[in-house]
């Protein structure tokens, strides 16, 4: 493992021009951390950061013709990471998850003012790809919620099952680190019953059971949509019968807890968008 680790950091550091590698302090904690920090630091063929979470000290690999290590350390700052030279903006700090904050030390402020024009450019890419990576993996769990919720409105316990299952998948493949704050702060509070309520239904094909875990299951999931803030309408229903609520595409009501027996039982509450 350590040969192929060693065989990659060649391979990428042979890509960048002009290498200058220097070793660097940079504060943090874990490895939510490490991936935040690497990604703020990295710039395809032009710098490269390599971060160990118990020393502390960071490995910057750069081309010095395009870059600089106050520039690197920089954007790793605009993100919430503390470096001997560089203080992070004390609301991106404040933002970070308990589990990430560091004892802090004082240093010389960042402002975005302070990073230079292609390093911003560099901020705005991984920004926005961090926000269409949020969306995908996070779209991917809503959808197959629908799917489930369809299923349940047929009565079709064995779909039921089957969608539970690619539902529990698409949560346990959402990265995390990738989460805006709010949502972040969302995700770690529901993920746990989530998990539970969509394996729940997909171990069995008893509808009854199924539907039971379907009302905290939809609970958790309206708390994770409202939050993520979706492009399209979602509506959020009540079934006054079961006392209980569901997420839906569109405003018909079509009851998952009675299917054809009581398909239109039921009011939309709300409307997410």
């Amino acid at each position: 493992m350590m040969a192929v680790l060693v065989l990659l950091s060649i391979v990428s550091n042979a890509q960048i021009k002009n290498a200058k590698t220097e070793t660097v302090k940079i504060f943090g904690n874990c490895g939510m951390c490490k991936t935040k920090i690497e990604k703020a630091g990295n710039l395809k063929n032009i710098a490269q950061v390599d971060w160990n979470e118990d020393t502390k000290m960071a490995t910057l690999t750069y081309d010095e013709s395009k870059t600089n290590q106050d520039e690197i350390l920089k954007r790793i700052a605009l993100v919430g990471y503390d470096s001997e030279k560089f203080l992070a903006p004390d609301k991106v700090y404040s933002n970070l998850p308990g589990c990430c904050q560091y004892d802090r030390e004082a240093k010389v402020p960042v402002t975005v003012d302070a990073v230079s024009g292609a390093n911003k450019m560099a901020m705005n890419d991984h920004t926005a790809m961090n926000d269409s990576q949020e969306k995908n993996q996070l779209q991917s769990v809503f959808d197959n919620y629908f799917l489930l919720k369809d299923a349940l409105v047929k009565t079709d316990s064995k779909t039921a099952a089957t969608k539970a299952n690619e539902l529990l998948t698409s949560i346990e493949t959402v990265k995390m680190e990738t989460l805006k704050m709010d949502v972040h702060m969302v995700w770690m509070k529901v993920l746990k019953d989530l998990k539970a309520d969509a394996k729940s239904i997909s171990e069995t094909q008893d509808i009854k059971k199924q539907r039971d875990s379907f009302k905290s299951l939809s609970k958790n999931t309206y708390e994770l949509i409202k939050v993520s803030k979706p492009t399209e309408p979602v509506y959020y229903q009540y079934c006054p019968m079961q006392d209980a609520n569901w997420l839906s595409k569109e405003n018909a009501v079509k009851n998952p807890y009675y299917g054809s027996q009581m398909l239109t039982c039921g009011k939309t509450v709300e409307t997410i968008k």
